[in-house]
């Protein structure tokens, strides 16, 4: 079991765009966030990402049980590096998500890493708030909360995560708990980074559009953005979640396209899925503190604050760390997880109540030798 009062937390990322796996520490009580440590970040090789790209939108088999491996092994590789933590908070790799279907799937085994470790780790965090009715994503809204506390925001405002998929967290800080009525929505807005990765994988070789230098040099054809207005998603009342490949069928509307121009494109329905999406937020907000790969790409950051008409900026505006937040929200989230406190709510994954969910492998057992 955990001390009581804060502890060194350690949590992981691995997101749908496939590019590694985050860590980071973070000292928490699991309500506050007193102190930010060390942040490491392991890339996946070319080899590994094919491996995790094969598996992606299944749900068993030798690609999924490969997978499982590649993200066990990485993520030991990555977390063996650090000392001090008292709990380790896993996400692991979500391959499949259908709330409303079969369910949610993130392989790596937290009670492998456990073993090699000799540490707690939190994992699992989806699954029962999926079995509770909830879409099971987004997940870091509770540590949003905490971060616009550590941050001393005054007044309600958005932070967006552009990884794979694009999520939107409203926070009212003048509320005292993430599960207070009022207190958070949140909800995936669209595509975001993957379905540009896709592109350039796929046409140029690239891992992405770095800095938004291709998207650049295209022009947007504003008749793909018109029809996927119309997505049935788009309109979906919140809170509401997406499985990375949920827009593929994007891809085939920019076949046509030269690469530029393709590229340009799915930038711009990034920010465009964003903008439609800011109605549905309960008090309008002034600025958007953006977090995740996308808030490096210059020519997304510049489309989001034109098709929106708010201030756009980076969480590091604020003093966070936009690399790295969601491996601290796993690890804020790993004590929550380890204390019996709730990690989602009605207005962050349509749960019915909120949902104390994650599972807590290791707890108690000896540290293994020569590991931290």
């Amino acid at each position: 079991m955990l001390n009581s009062g804060p502890v060194w937390a350690l949590g992981t990322m691995s997101g749908t765009s496939l590019d590694g796996v985050d860590a980071a520490m973070v000292l928490t009580d699991g309500e506050r966030v007193l102190e930010f440590g060390a942040s490491r970040y392991r890339p996946y090789s070319t080899a590994e990402r094919a491996v995790l790209r094969a598996a992606l939108g299944l749900w068993e088999g030798e690609a999924v049980e490969a997978a499982a491996r590649v993200v066990e092994e990485a993520h030991a590789d990555l977390l063996a590096t650090f000392s001090g933590a008292d709990v380790i908070g896993f996400h692991g790799q979500t391959l499949a998500h259908d709330p409303r279907g079969r369910g949610t799937l993130q392989v790596g085994s937290g009670e492998a890493l456990a073993k090699r470790l000799g540490l707690p780790v939190a994992w699992d965090f989806r699954s029962e708030d999926v079995r509770q009715g909830g879409q099971g994503a987004p997940l870091a809204p509770f540590f949003h909360f905490a971060a616009a506390h550590w941050t001393g925001e005054a007044q309600p405002v958005a932070f967006l995560n552009l990884g794979g998929v694009g999520n939107i967290t409203w926070v009212d800080p003048r509320k005292s708990s993430p599960e207070e009525e009022g207190a958070l929505l949140a909800f995936d807005t669209g595509p975001a980074n993957a379905p540009v990765n896709d592109l350039v994988a796929a046409r140029l070789g690239w891992v992405q559009d770095d800095g938004g230098r291709l998207a650049a040099t295209g022009q947007v054809d504003e008749a793909v953005l018109e029809a996927f207005a119309s997505h049935d998603y788009i309109s979906r009342l919140p809170p509401k979640s997406l499985d990375r490949n949920d827009f593929h069928a994007v891809m085939d509307r920019v076949t046509h396209l030269s690469d530029a121009d393709a590229c340009a494109t799915l930038t711009a329905l990034i920010a465009a899925t964003v903008a439609a999406g800011l109605p549905h937020l309960p008090v309008p907000v002034r600025r958007i503190l953006v977090t995740g790969g996308g808030r490096h790409n210059a020519t997304l950051m510049q489309m989001l604050a034109a098709r929106t008409g708010l201030d756009v900026h980076p969480v590091e505006a604020v003093g966070l760390d936009g690399d790295m937040l969601e491996a601290q929200a796993f690890a804020f989230l790993a004590v929550r997880v380890a204390r019996g406190l709730p990690i989602s709510a009605p207005m962050t994954t349509g749960v019915q109540r909120a949902v104390a969910g994650g599972r807590l492998a290791g707890a108690g057992e000896p540290k293994a030798d020569g590991l931290p």
